[in-house]
């Protein structure tokens, strides 16, 4: 029995040996945690008392697990937007802050799923494998950092590329009156780096759920989902969702930026998101100004564009290309936001409702139409063979206008005419049907040696799949010297077009 209780005297010791090291670790100084109250909640807005040590923009969590975003300071409350549904937001429920501003995440693990704004898996998959959590606001490239725009973005689509070319880190506006095809240019650009090395980000801002689903599908069916993120944030979802989607989207392209990649980021669109800003504004108070529209928001499109940059060497030549849309009224590009926008990216591709209407598909008005950059990024060959293409069609619609009232002869002016038909049906192309750099360059040198001249604009149409396989076959050297970027002499120009017309000779087109 003594044996028994020196084992168990040295048990007890060891136990009390034990807790006294536990206690050592425990914090058992008294700590203050400071909450607010909620006063008020309507239209998607907390109004709270409390929380003097809030900074603007911090995130905030309410007692049934909601989140919210500080969004302006009075003297004696805060107005804070809600990012979850209202439904479980109440007044007298306690609040508390984070201490952080809003994060999402970012990484290969959101590459072909579809997100909410806070990164929040909307598809049904699994949870995100995220690489990290960086904030949705975060400060653009400064000068010193950014490099030249010397790449192309090769969108797939004729007139864009021939005319208004796109070069890596440039932000070039899609604008146009509803139902334009702002969309489907946006989507055809995604579409066609199936076989590219750049990351796609489509932002969904205020859409319909049935047309951010059609977006997504068509992705789907015809690029490389694989290598996209979709953030989506409908009409539906809570204004404070709809108002952050734009900077979580930049904030997860430019993680593969900053990796030395290339990414691309479609904001579709930033008409309703200076909607939404100015909805927020107006209920949380802050005096309107032009239109309504709070006076900050030149600079909350400022300083979102501002994040899209090619970046220098030293940082990696990663580079992230933004292609916002914009909605008009009646083709009113003097209006409020429009101007904003124009006044921010580095040219704009108008489209045109007239054009629409004719079925000219894309619509795009080459007049209005303007890119400030990616003309350096073009290709040599494109460019070579693009020169005249846009002052020769802005000739012959004006002229088309005025035969059309009977101000000139036909007769007198049938070659421009003639012409600019042939340009016309060039230009116009089917949605989900992107082209290489090869075959507009093909077609454009057919066009310049005038042997469309004798084909319908049905004809043209017809023609415009069979050139890629017949330019495989019968000049494969020069595809390949198209796409490394290689000037063509006059006499490759020639042999491209003779492809062309043996393919019309033949009866294909």
């Amino acid at each position: 029995m003594t044996g028994d209780a020196h084992a168990s005297q040295d048990l007890g010791e060891r136990w009390l040996e034990h807790g006294r090291e536990r206690l050592k670790s425990v914090d058992l100084a008294p700590r203050a945690e400071t909450f607010g109250l909620v006063e008020e909640v309507a239209d998607g807005i907390a109004r709270i008392s409390g929380l003097p040590d809030v900074r603007l923009n911090e995130q905030l969590r309410f007692e049934g697990g909601e989140m919210g975003l500080a969004l302006t300071l009075d003297a004696d409350s805060i107005s804070a937007v809600l990012l979850d549904e209202a439904t479980g937001v109440e007044a007298g429920m306690r609040v508390s802050g984070t201490g952080e501003v809003v994060r999402v995440p970012v990484g290969n693990g959101l590459l072909g799923r579809v997100v909410d704004p806070l990164g929040r898996p909307v598809d049904g998959g699994p949870p995100i494998v995220e690489t990290d959590r960086l904030p949705v606001e975060r400060p653009a490239p400064a000068i010193i950092e950014r490099d030249l725009v010397s790449q192309p973005v090769e969108t797939g689509v004729l007139v864009v590329d021939s005319l208004f070319a796109l070069g890596r880190g440039q932000r070039e506006l899609i604008i146009g009156d509803r139902a334009t095809g702002k969309t489907s240019i946006a989507l055809d650009a995604i579409i066609n780096q199936k076989h590219s090395d750049m990351i796609c980000v489509y932002v969904a801002v205020g859409q319909r759920a049935t047309a951010i689903e059609r977006a997504i599908e068509a992705v789907k069916a015809h690029g490389a989902p694989e290598r996209c993120i979709f953030v989506a944030a409908s009409a539906a979802e809570a204004p404070g969702l709809q108002w952050l989607a734009p900077f979580a989207g930049f904030t997860m392209a430019e993680y593969f930026r900053d990796k030395g990649q290339h990414a691309l980021i479609v904001i579709d669109d930033l008409t309703r998101h200076a909607a939404t800003h100015r909805e927020l504004a107006l209920l949380t108070r802050e005096p309107p100004g032009r239109e309504a529209y709070p006076g900050d928001i030149f600079y909350l499109h400022a300083r979102l564009l501002e994040r899209a940059a090619r970046l220098a060497p030293e940082l990696g030549s990663g580079s992230l290309t933004a292609l916002p849309i914009a909605e008009t009224d009646a083709g009113n590009l003097s209006a409020y936001i429009p101007t904003n926008l124009i006044s921010i990216t580095d040219g704009q591709i108008v489209l045109d409702t007239r054009l629409f209407a004719a079925n000219q598909r894309p619509a795009v008005d080459v007049g209005l139409s303007v890119s400030r950059v990616g003309g350096k990024a073009q290709k040599p060959a494109l460019r070579q063979v693009s020169g005249r293409i846009r002052l020769d069609y802005a000739q012959f619609l004006e002229l088309e206008m005025f035969t059309r009232l009977g101000g000139v002869s036909d007769t007198r002016f049938k070659d421009t005419l003639t012409r600019g038909e042939r340009i016309r049906a060039v230009l116009s192309q089917p949605r989900f049907t992107p082209l290489r750099q090869a075959d507009q360059v093909a077609l454009l040198a057919a066009l310049n040696t005038g042997v469309l001249d004798t084909l319908t604009p049905e004809a043209i149409a017809a023609l415009r799949p069979r050139i890629a396989p017949a330019l495989d076959d019968a000049a494969s050297d020069l595809v390949a010297a198209i796409e490394a970027g290689e000037k063509l002499e006059f006499a490759a120009q020639t042999r491209l077009a003779d492809v062309v017309r043996t393919l019309v000779e033949s009866g294909h087109g």
